[in-house]
């Protein structure tokens, strides 16, 4: 099962990272099937990763990424012997964990060196009901990366709309108490300053 693992995550990442992923995916805790979920509950679990998958394309590249991950985190030892690129692949992966707070640990670890194959990671949260990780993100969707997101959208036009409709889903049923005007829902305010940035690249 191990190696059903590696070669799941190993698709969800572009080519050109498979040589620093190769080091990562040697400090995870794949043997480990007992987790505990959100009833508090340790679990064994048969597939510590869902089969349910999206797939963004980064520079023409189809990824293949798991919508959520349930494997426990590494040994911070070993993780501190990460190089800065393998941390941030590191922290994408966790990205798709199915606890929403170690979600948000990780999005505030990813360092500020933006790259374009960190971007779907970011943007599929953004199509999720965990407001908490907005405002993270919200920070990261700045003058120094609008343009990478500018891009991934042209890039990815049908998935972006899903990535929206989703987002203005989740703020109907979850978040439209505390943002009674979508406008005024931040999730919606970040998808319009990228959408703003693409319609001035253009007409500019």
């Amino acid at each position: 099962m191990k190696s059903e693992y590696k070669e799941r995550l190993t698709k969800a990442f572009p080519k050109e990272l498979h040589s620093d992923l190769n080091e990562v995916i040697k400090i995870l805790p794949l043997e480990n099937s007992k987790i505990e979920l959100s009833d508090g509950k340790i679990h064994e679990l048969d597939n510590l990763i869902h089969p349910t998958e999206h797939n963004p394309i980064v520079n023409n590249e189809t990824l293949i990424i798991p919508y959520r991950l349930y494997f426990d985190e590494p040994n911070p030892e070993l993780e501190k012997k990460l190089t800065v690129r393998q941390k941030d692949i590191l922290n994408c992966i966790y990205l798709r964990h199915h606890n929403g707070h170690l979600r948000e640990k990780r999005l505030r670890l990813l360092s500020e060196k933006t790259e374009k194959w960190i971007i779907p990671f970011i943007v599929q949260i953004i199509g999720e009901y965990v407001y908490e990780l907005l405002p993270i993100i919200d920070k990261k969707v700045n003058e120094n990366t609008l343009n990478l997101f500018n891009e991934f959208r042209f890039e990815n036009l049908e998935y972006w709309q899903k990535t929206e409709s989703r987002m203005i889903s989740y703020w109907d049923v979850y978040h439209r108490n505390k943002s009674p005007k979508l406008k005024e829902y931040l999730g919606y305010k970040i998808i319009n300053r990228i959408k703003k940035r693409t319609h001035n690249n253009v007409y500019n």
